[in-house]
């Protein structure tokens, strides 16, 4: 009896533990990127948390951005304020700070969008993104960055990070926005070689079938007065 008390006891222990692991790990603001980073390319970067400062409902989220970005551009997000601060006034982005329009409450998700470039030296690079939540009451600060080989885990706080993979290859046709649409430019552009639908193919196509109607009435013509 005493056994199965036992191991109903450790079962109950072990589960418990297996719960805990997650929830511990979502009570962190997390960068979350679309795809894979690679630098010297465009993408997305999702920050998130579902937390205040113990229990006190969240205010505002300033991520500061590492070394490593070209370019970041803040997508607007509806109940928030965002402020974005520029080296030297209007340089890359140093800082980009959301605050809400009302408190938001422990429990609640809440997501702001980065588009960014990824430098081309940033490749094989891990980008740290220090942030300070403020609250209601106090604030945390998610600012811890792992030494070399640490488990982000093991930190308090750590500060939410995107790996950066291999450079991609040079398009050259970077529209220096930042906003990632460069692609969507080149493709709404008609071909240069001539194999596009614009007026100039119209045209040669008209011609080709005037010149095989007037190619047609000519032999015609000509079968009528053989016959003749």
């Amino acid at each position: 009896m005493k056994t199965s008390t036992r191991t109903l006891a450790a079962g109950i222990l072990a589960a418990g533990l297996v719960i805990a692991a997650p929830l511990a790990a979502s009570a962190h603001v997390t960068a979350t990127p679309q795809g894979d980073p690679a630098a010297g390319g465009y993408g997305l970067v999702t920050f998130a948390f579902s937390h205040g400062c113990k229990e006190s409902p969240t205010t505002a989220i300033s991520i500061d951005m590492p070394a490593g970005l070209d370019s970041v551009t803040p997508t607007v997000t509806p109940g928030w304020q965002v402020k974005v601060t520029r080296a030297n006034g209007d340089g890359l982005v140093q800082n980009v700070t959301y605050t809400a329009d009302q408190p938001v409450q422990t429990g609640l998700r809440v997501a702001f969008d980065l588009s960014v470039k990824y430098s081309k030296d940033a490749a094989g690079k891990t980008l740290s993104f220090p942030v300070v939540q403020s609250c209601v009451q106090g604030e945390t600060d998610w600012t811890q960055i792992p030494a070399d080989g640490q488990d982000p885990e093991s930190l308090d706080t750590p500060a939410p990070s995107v790996k950066v993979g291999a450079a991609v290859a040079d398009s050259g046709d970077d529209d220096g926005d930042g906003d990632g649409d460069h692609n969507a430019h080149a493709m709404a552009a008609p071909a240069a070689d001539g194999t596009g639908t614009g007026t100039t193919g119209v045209w040669l196509g008209a011609g080709g079938l005037a010149a095989g109607l007037a190619g047609l009435v000519t032999g015609i013509v000509a079968l009528r007065r053989a016959r003749r």
